[in-house]
């Protein structure tokens, strides 16, 4: 008979953590704002939480799971009983949600998407599934090697000067200046299986002008992705690549080209704008479900519309 392995107590397990330096341990997330209670909590403590709403210059980042939490909140409203306006008020956010749900998670955390800017669509066939049922971890890595071409190529067509458009195709090239991955980390956070589709973006974390970049080194790149499936609507994987601008005429690296320099400066103004617009129309959509919840079962007078059969045994 094999031996069952011995566990160690919980005590023994977080001894670690107890004697760790206080700066060394991440600080708590922030709870989320706008957050709906339950049917169990009282309406005052709705309306204060719904009266801290966010401006436009300084919005916050949604909820991690705004996007199912905003399905099951109007699901309530709609099982509680809705009147015909208020159904199709429900049914124009439902209609948001199901179209725009991946340039909004994606842009809420400054990913550019559409236009060919990265992996969009791709199809998760059989075959990639490994003997766990699940896709390959290393099918995930040549997912974000895909979308790092297309999103340095999609700079090079969105270039108006010819020549700085030829030299932005030749990044991807042994020609002359291009970019070599240098390291890769891959954080899995959801297994996926066939069949599903899975959309790969990619963003700056620096700015090449910023401190951090130079501090960084002034002839690398680091790029964030993110791997959104699409069955599951949420992230699936988070990507950091480290990219070294390498000269293939000298074999060495060097430090960033100035006709580089200028885009990706443009690029990064870019991803600021679209995770301002990203997070306002997350924000909106928020407050279109806290106006549907204060019509029917967050009211002071709410009563639950059980149905047609209740009323007739009256």
């Amino acid at each position: 008979m094999i031996p069952r392995p011995r566990l160690r107590p919980l005590s023994a397990l977080s001894r670690g953590w107890q004697h760790c330096p206080a700066a060394a341990l991440p600080p708590p997330p922030p709870p989320p704002r706008l957050a709906r209670p339950s049917s169990s909590t009282s309406t005052s403590t709705s309306t204060s939480t719904s009266s801290a709403r966010p401006t436009d210059e300084d919005l916050p980042a949604p909820p991690q799971r705004w996007l199912s939490d905003l399905h099951a909140r109007l699901g309530k409203c709609i099982m509680f009983g809705c009147s015909p306006a208020q159904v199709t008020r429900a049914g124009g956010i439902l209609g948001a949600l199901a179209t725009e749900w991946r340039s909004l998670s994606a842009g809420a955390e400054g990913f550019l998407t559409g236009g060919r800017r990265g992996l969009e669509g791709q199809q998760v066939v059989w075959g990639e599934q490994d003997s766990f049922q699940h896709v390959n971890n290393v099918r995930y890595v040549r997912w974000a090697e895909s979308s790092r071409v297309n999103w340095a190529t999609h700079l090079a067509r969105s270039q108006a000067d010819p020549e700085r458009a030829r030299r932005w195709a030749e990044l991807m090239t042994p020609r002359s200046v291009g970019l070599i991955l240098k390291s890769i980390r891959v954080d899995y956070k959801l297994p996926l299986t066939y069949p599903d589709r899975v959309s790969v973006y990619h963003r700056l974390r620096f700015p090449p002008s910023s401190s951090e970049q130079q501090r960084q080194s002034p002839s690398s790149l680091i790029l964030d992705a993110a791997i959104f499936s699409h069955r599951h609507r949420r992230v699936s994987a988070r990507v950091e690549e480290d990219v070294v601008i390498y000269d293939y005429r000298a074999g060495r690296k060097t430090e960033m080209p100035a006709f580089m320099r200028d885009v990706l400066e443009e690029t990064f103004a870019q991803q600021a704008q679209e995770m301002l617009r990203a997070r306002r129309r997350i924000w909106e959509l928020i407050r279109g479900v806290e106006g549907l919840e204060r019509e029917t079962w967050d009211r002071p007078d709410a009563v639950e519309d059980v149905g047609g059969a209740a009323r007739a045994t009256k």
